[in-house]
């Protein structure tokens, strides 16, 4: 896709792993969870990789349990107990966040998150941060989450804006393949939580952001941007 440019009317971000680092609250909780479970702790690394890929996956990484396995979902109740006790205490923007939000305020270009993550827990983490998104799109309201494009066509309904006016960030393959879908240009968050072996350059999106500060530029390029 080509990049809106001074036609861009909107951005839709991930949530973990592209616009708020939420990877130190999972990892005390992973941690705890496999002391639970008679398990030494793992490497700290290990689990940040992996936060972008919800709360199954995370299960079946610390105790190495699949979805089939009878005490696997009594485990990941018990995975989101931990986890709302401490929700968004150590979680904070990634670098250059602020600054760009507000260039989008300021340039009246509205904003929402598309995530995976689920409302009883999205809703607190915002608050928490003081974000105030004009649309947030969980899997609770829509039928097929990503990587189908319906949590974007429904920002979009919300923002008021057509895919090809918008851009869509992620850290995981499969919202790159949700913007592409939706019809949008889309970014690929490199700084996000990427497995071992996998690639954000893979993904095919129409350009990677190794670092959280270039979204910056990558968004507005320098003939475009109001100001540095």
């Amino acid at each position: 896709m080509k990049h809106p440019g001074a036609r861009l009317r909107a951005v839709i971000f991930d949530l973990d792993g592209t616009l708020v680092d939420t990877a130190d609250d999972f990892i005390p909780v992973v941690q705890q969870l496999r002391e639970e479970f008679g398990r030494s702790p793992m490497d700290a690394e290990r689990i940040r990789s992996s936060v972008s890929n919800g709360s199954r996956a995370l299960v079946a990484l610390a105790l190495d349990l699949s979805e089939g396995d009878g005490d696997f979902e009594p485990w990941r109740q018990r995975l989101l107990t931990l986890y709302a006790g401490i929700l968004g205490s150590h979680a904070r923007l990634y670098p250059g966040i602020e600054a760009l939000l507000t260039q989008l305020d300021t340039q009246t270009i509205a904003w929402g998150i598309a995530t995976n993550k689920p409302r009883e827990y999205t809703e607190p983490l915002l608050a928490r941060l003081g974000l105030n998104p004009g649309s947030v799109v969980c899997p609770d309201d829509v039928i097929h989450p990503k990587p189908h494009p319906e949590s974007l066509e429904r920002g979009c309904r919300e923002l008021n804006c057509a895919a090809d006016e918008t851009v869509y960030l992620g850290d995981h393959l499969r919202d790159i393949q949700a913007g592409q879908r939706a019809g949008m240009y889309t970014i690929a968050a490199a700084y996000g939580y990427i497995e071992p072996g996998d690639s954000a350059a893979r993904w095919g999106a129409d350009v990677v952001a190794p670092r959280s500060e270039d979204l910056q530029e990558l968004l507005f390029p320098e003939a475009e941007r109001a100001y540095a």
